[in-house]
């Protein structure tokens, strides 16, 4: 059995690495910890490694980590945090469901690191709480739970509830925490030695700003793109597109040929059809559902327009990327 103090010091830190899980997510948020205890000169945080069968668990660069215990020897810990990534679904068994369920009533402070914080909503302890994940998950999830206080963020910290978005946001998340309980100095030495010139606040951009996305500075086609990206259940039609951005119809087509290369038909077309992709993937929504929820009313002309962008009809296409035979695209 392994339990732990939220008293104690030093403060200890479980991470339940469940298979697939995020590399780069989990040291970004280990190594502030390790570099913490070196700066202050003593042990401020312990870290420790569970996996689901307390065996070695590999991430999604191939990497293998060894655990200290299953997670079913953890009865009680002042503070565990889920890092999974591509496909958390796969791994919401029964047990694992429950064992969180089990740490949330006892007080434990929970945590999700990008897409763990799917496996912290499936178990219905993000009610009442925001959260946050990679920006790429976050359409499917707000889908799936729509209950959910769910943001853009890089990090949340609402109460006993903390999650983030992954990658490198991992660091800020961790230095904001440790502020808030040893202060400044200490985080100013923990981010030199990260040579991280610049601690993020939760409300910076997980991606880079649209215009850097696309190459494109033209404030008016990218206010009329932003609209595209909002409005994808109930699709603007071009007159109101036109409108939002200050052009006429037919400066809004010299615009998108201009710089996108590209019809403002067919670049909002594809758009949703990209969306969908992430809702195949992601999510258990019928091919229906994801449909509708890309703003198309005839499912034969959803699948017609899907397989000419991705050369697969939407079921067979989820079949394949689920295999793992092939990658998602993601795009847009």
């Amino acid at each position: 059995m392994i339990s732990g103090s939220s008293r104690e010091t030093p403060e200890r830190i479980g991470f339940l690495l469940v298979p697939q899980f995020s590399m780069m997510a989990f040291f970004s948020a280990v190594e502030p910890l390790r570099i913490a205890n070196r700066v202050a000169g003593r042990e401020l945080y312990s870290w420790h490694i569970f996996t689901l069968d307390g065996g070695p668990v590999e991430a999604s660069n191939g990497m293998t980590m060894v655990a200290e215990a299953p997670m079913g020897a953890v009865e009680h810990f002042p503070f565990v945090i889920v890092c999974a990534s591509f496909d958390p679904q796969r791994y919401q068994t029964k047990a694992l469901l429950n064992w969180l369920r089990r740490l949330g009533r006892q007080g434990t402070v929970l945590g999700g690191l990008d897409t763990g914080t799917h496996i912290l909503a499936r178990a219905g302890l993000l009610n009442g709480h925001r959260a946050t994940l990679h920006w790429e998950n976050l359409p499917a999830f707000t889908e799936e739970f729509p209950d959910i206080e769910a943001s853009a963020e890089l990090f949340e910290i609402d109460g006993k509830r903390v999650t983030c978005a992954g990658g490198t946001a991992a660091i800020d998340m961790m230095l904001h925490m440790m502020w808030a309980r040893y202060g400044q100095d200490l985080v100013v030495g923990v981010s030199e030695q990260l040579l991280h010139d610049r601690i993020r606040n939760p409300g910076d951009h997980q991606r880079m700003a649209l215009g850097v996305r696309l190459g494109v500075r033209h404030p008016k086609l990218l206010a009329i793109v932003e609209a595209m990206q909002q409005a994808v259940e109930e699709p603007l039609g071009l007159d109101r597109l036109a409108e939002l951005g200050g052009v006429s119809r037919r400066q809004l087509e010299r615009l998108f040929r201009a710089h996108l290369g590209d019809t403002p038909t067919g670049y909002y077309l594809k758009l949703r059809l990209r969306r969908a992709r992430h809702l195949l993937e992601q999510t258990h929504m019928s091919v229906l559902q994801v449909a509708t929820a890309c703003g198309f009313a005839s499912a034969p002309y959803f699948s017609r327009a899907y397989r000419g962008l991705f050369g697969r009809p939407p079921r067979e296409d989820r079949r394949v990327v689920r295999s793992g035979r092939e990658p998602a695209l993601f795009a847009g």
